[in-house]
């Protein structure tokens, strides 16, 4: 009988933390989650999180409060999110810089990939290859037996040293053997300026910021970035067309810190692509031709395993540094 109360007391002690788990995953959230954004507010990432911040808060009923922790390409919101506890209220809207800066930046005091849990993904961003009007080219191959003839004569705009931009075109040029001269910008919008006024010829820029400036004529589309076309320009090819293996985007999603319990980080995956299925928020974050990641934490680790490798090779092959 001693024997019998020992083992029955021992299952009880074993499921204990499983039980606290699931306690604690019902009750979340009990009170507000802080959703750390890297960047600026009104950047393309800070409209994102606001939108999927404001959709959970409706449906989970606890305020998700936006906040902007900006500086060093995101590794700052990174690093607040890394040190955080390990219970769910503080979240980190997740992009293709952490992929990229996992390579650009020596001797972060974190491992992104280690350290940070997916939870789900949101949005795919295409980019665009654009030129200012007067420039010769106007298809991809056009661009590339220019830039063969021209070399180091053509500039290349960005919004800054590892950004998206700035490696989908260096991706460009590894591919198709070109040399262009980077000019980094501080941001994608002052790039747009000065392509406009002719200041640089070319840019792979985010297909949002781009896309009424193709239509005014302001700027010409050679090409869009990703291995599909777009509905929002379903005239102009894709740059795989002409490179075969080219490929290139940007992305955002939610993370966790390493840790979170797992019950908290499916609850908020089942709520966020629930969000995604809404047709409010699907219309503005399919505004500028992006296209949704819904899926499960695991889609979207392989979504930040992948690009990290990607753009590894990339920016060691270019010599890229912050």
């Amino acid at each position: 009988m001693l024997s019998r109360r020992i083992f029955l007391a021992a299952i009880g002690l074993s499921a204990l933390p499983i039980t606290s788990r699931v306690v604690q995953a019902q009750a979340y959230p009990a009170r507000p989650v802080r959703l750390i954004v890297g960047f600026t507010p009104g950047s393309a990432p800070d409209i994102v999180a606001r939108l999927t911040g404001q959709r959970l808060s409706e449906r989970l009923g606890q305020q998700f409060i936006v906040e902007n922790r900006a500086g060093a390409g995101g590794n700052i919101g990174t690093e607040v999110v890394v040190r955080a506890p390990t219970d769910g209220y503080t979240l980190l809207l997740v992009g293709a810089p952490n992929a990229i800066n996992s390579t650009l930046y020596d001797g972060l005091s974190f491992s992104f990939l280690r350290d940070i849990a997916p939870v789900a993904g949101i949005v795919s961003e295409r980019l665009v290859m654009v030129v200012h009007p007067s420039f010769p080219a106007k298809t991809v191959p056009e661009f590339i037996a220019y830039a063969k003839a021209n070399p180091r004569k053509v500039t290349m705009g960005s919004a800054g040293n590892g950004s998206s931009t700035h490696v989908s075109g260096e991706l460009f040029k590894m591919i198709a053997g070109v040399d262009l001269i980077h000019v980094p910008y501080r941001g994608g919008g002052q790039v747009m300026t000065d392509l406009i006024a002719g200041q640089v010829q070319v840019s792979f820029m985010g297909l949002s910021v781009a896309i009424e400036h193709i239509r005014s004529g302001k700027v010409r589309a050679l090409a869009v970035t990703t291995a599909t076309h777009t509905d929002v320009l379903p005239d102009i090819p894709i740059v795989g067309d002409f490179l075969p293996g080219y490929e290139a985007s940007a992305f955002w999603g939610v993370g966790a810190p390493r840790n979170t319990p797992a019950e908290i980080i499916d609850k908020l995956n089942k709520e966020i692509n629930a969000g995604l299925s809404d047709p409010k928020l699907r219309t503005r974050l399919l505004d500028g031709g992006g296209a949704l990641l819904a899926g499960s934490p695991a889609d979207f680790g392989k979504v930040i395993g992948d690009e990290t490798e990607k753009w590894a090779k990339v920016i060691k092959f270019a010599g890229i540094r912050p």
